[in-house]
């Protein structure tokens, strides 16, 4: 049976979105003057999508280069959820089938750039050992693609937005001034800081609050350039960043710690036991601040999967705030404050992903092109999940209360 035109059955799938469609059978679909294009450019594009359906057989796709979009990424996925995709009727999505070109319908191997696809996980869930494996997928990739992508702050967490019309670099600042104020650092204070990342929380700390921090992280590389860092800025002595689990980490004492993107990385299951640990670190009357991706509820399931699991954050786990609340208060700590930073983070990820399209060359320069295209498919789509509230950015602020006192203002004295 010849199969019908391609690009008439991809405009199908793709329902009223107005995304214009070059297929390699030479057919075309879509509005000619589509902001969007998208080029299909072999039979292994569809098997990619048809052996994996939704996200991550588009994604697969798109990194091998099987599939080439003219456009921007964030705009493409933001029609594409707008769109009636994936809401064909049985007889429908059997009509598409029958129509496919039958060399699509196969398997493929996925990308090397897969986590899983080639390389196998080892022990158990949130492990030591396998948590410094993801962590290592993830971060020890390149320093300098990480400088191209987060600029001068070298912050790779959810900044906060003086205003609508703050760069990158002064919204990062307020964000560690911000969680400064929250723990209420003063000169000559102990601050922990458990996946430090390149230590800017740390060295925004000692810098402006006098204070002595010491930051974790399981990234050699981060450790390494973060050392660098402290050295070049004077901050020997005041700033330490060491490449380790947080949980090897035997000082006690500490006056605050503060936790800027690493519960993500915990798992549901060891929420218990890390909060203790962060509590058992601190001092009475010591503060804790956990900044974290959430989910908009409780009731969806914590694990990530597909794309975001095999390209991104394997193994990772986001709960809802209520989650990490109670988490918090069964294991040690008063909840004092709480608010939601989603749309800081949509506006963060905006900034780093015209980071990465104005530096797209030296990207791939520095870590190949199919990486680079993972990175942009990631961080559009976790814009574009920010703003429609698929995901939120919570702070919360605890502290270890004893005897009732937990010596804390009346009201928040730390402002905006």
């Amino acid at each position: 049976m010849t199969h019908q035109p391609l690009a008439q059955l991809v405009g199908t799938v793709l329902g009223n979105a107005p995304i214009a469609v070059e297929a390699y059978d030479g057919t075309r679909s879509g509005p000619a003057d589509a902001a969007v294009r998208l080029r299909i450019r072999s039979p292994r594009a569809l098997s990619y999508v048809l052996t994996a359906p939704g996200q991550l057989g588009f994604a697969r796709a798109y990194v091998a280069g099987e599939i080439g979009v003219d456009g921007d990424a964030y705009t493409l996925l933001s029609l594409l959820w707008a769109s009636r995709i994936a809401a064909l009727s049985w007889r429908q999505r059997v009509e598409v089938l029958r129509g496919v070109d039958p060399a699509a319908l196969r398997w493929v191997e996925p990308p090397a750039e897969e986590f899983g696809a080639r390389r196998l996980r080892y022990g158990l869930r949130h492990s030591k050992a396998r948590d410094a494996q993801a962590i290592s997928h993830h971060y020890d990739v390149s320093n300098r693609f990480y400088e191209i992508i987060l600029g001068e702050s070298m912050t790779y967490t959810c900044a906060c937005y003086p205003g609508a019309d703050a760069t990158l670099e002064e919204a990062q600042a307020h964000k560690h001034d911000l969680v400064c104020r929250k723990l209420g650092l003063e000169p000559g204070m102990r601050l922990l800081d458990v996946g430090c990342g390149w230590g800017g929380m740390v060295r925004h700390a000692a810098m402006h609050y006098g204070v002595h921090a010491v930051g974790v992280t399981l990234s050699r590389r981060q450790a390494e350039w973060a050392r660098k860092r402290i050295a070049d800025d004077g901050l020997h002595g005041l700033a330490e960043v060491r490449h380790s689990d947080y949980r090897d980490v035997t000082e006690t004492g500490f006056d605050a710690v503060s936790s800027i993107g690493l519960t993500e990385h915990v798992g549901l299951r060891r929420l218990p036991s890390y909060f203790r640990f962060l509590r058992s670190r601190l001092r009475p009357r010591g503060r804790l601040l956990n900044h974290c991706i959430t989910r908009p509820t409780t009731t969806e399931g914590v694990r990530s999967q597909g794309f975001i699991d095999r390209y991104v954050f394997p193994d990772g786990e986001l709960e809802g705030v209520g989650t990490i609340v109670s988490a918090m208060q069964d294991n040690g700590f008063e909840v004092r404050h709480e608010e939601n930073l989603r749309e800081h983070y949509a506006m963060t990820l905006a900034a780093w992903g015209a980071n990465l399209d104005a530096g797209w060359d030296a990207v791939v320069r520095e870590v190949g092109e199919r990486r680079a295209r993972v990175w942009r498919f990631y961080m559009a789509g976790s814009r574009l999940g920010f703003e429609r509230r698929s995901i939120e950015l919570h702070q919360v602020l605890g502290v270890r209360t004893e005897d009732g006192d937990a010596a804390m203002p009346l009201r928040p004295d730390w402002g905006v």
